[in-house]
């Protein structure tokens, strides 16, 4: 079986290694904090000191950290990045949430070694990544995405090829965002039916109700009725994407006049002190 690196075990990196792990592949795991790594020991991977450690023997380097400045100091730093280290022919997979210019820098230091890169992005969060049903967005060559998407689909239900490298970061900001944006629009209505004799629990039943609500945003409705800021998906990751995908778009020329609206209403969400709260938290932005 193809020897796999994993860097960064946050909320979905843990999640999505584990499942490598209990597949049998053989895993060796990096994380800035050794201790997050201990169940993950106990299950059978290794445990390297840095992410060239991780990747100088791997035939796969998957990276899942939360921006570009993580991932940045995962795969380039010049004493323990696992860039300069790759095997020739390897395979690096960018999972994290990032800008477009980002892994296109990467992909110029993965090719240097002689490896390959694909960018794989994924919709889903803790909930999808406990049950292996993650939906990869893969940017990069289809000969290349042939050789993992073993690996890929052990972590998710769908891998998707969505054109070349970049293009996997590309649709993952847009997706967010079109997240964001419904979010924004429940909570904001919410706060409007709850001023107008309707119970929150009783306004979310309601729009749940009616197919022009999707089950994840009707979820979310629920979360936010009931004060349910557990965090799965913080305020301050959605922020962050928002600003990628403006920082983007400026470069491309796109106007994004909505993303706009609903980024500042998740910023107000920060002035409150919610960065760290589930997004269903922006609802007291309207409360």
């Amino acid at each position: 079986m193809q020897r796999i690196a994993f860097l960064g075990l946050g909320a979905m990196g843990a999640r999505m290694a584990t499942h490598l792990v209990k597949a049998g592949y053989p895993v060796t795991v990096w994380n800035r904090d050794p201790a997050k790594a201990l169940s993950l020991q106990q299950s059978g991977a290794a445990l390297a000191n840095t992410p060239g450690e991780a990747a100088r023997d791997a035939d796969v380097v998957i990276s899942m950290v939360s921006d570009d400045a993580a991932a940045r100091s995962i795969w380039l730093n010049p004493h323990t990045g696992a860039a300069a280290r790759l095997q020739a022919n390897a395979i690096a997979i960018e999972c994290s949430t990032v800008t477009p210019a980002w892994v296109r820098q990467l992909a110029g230091a993965v090719h240097s070694r002689g490896a390959q890169l694909l960018d794989a992005p994924v919709a889903g969060s803790r909930p999808q990544a406990d049950a292996a049903q993650l939906v990869f967005m893969v940017g990069g060559e289809d000969h290349t995405l042939t050789r993992v998407r073993p690996v890929l689909s052990t972590m998710g239900a769908k891998v998707l090829r969505v054109g070349t490298v970049g293009q996997g970061a590309v649709l993952k900001l847009a997706i967010n965002a079109l997240f964001a944006a419904q979010l924004h629009s429940v909570a904001e209505l919410l706060g409007f039916l709850t001023r107008n004799g309707y119970a929150p629990a009783e306004a979310a039943d309601l729009l749940a109700e009616f197919p022009v609500v999707a089950a994840p945003i009707s979820a979310a409705a629920k979360m936010m009725a009931a004060r349910n800021r557990e965090p799965l998906f913080t305020i301050d990751l959605i922020e962050k994407d928002l600003g990628y995908l403006v920082d983007t778009a400026q470069v491309s020329g796109a106007e994004l006049p909505g993303v706009a609206v609903a980024r500042m209403t998740f910023q107000r969400a920060q002035r409150l002190g919610l960065g760290g709260a589930n997004v269903s938290g922006v609802a007291a932005v309207f409360e």
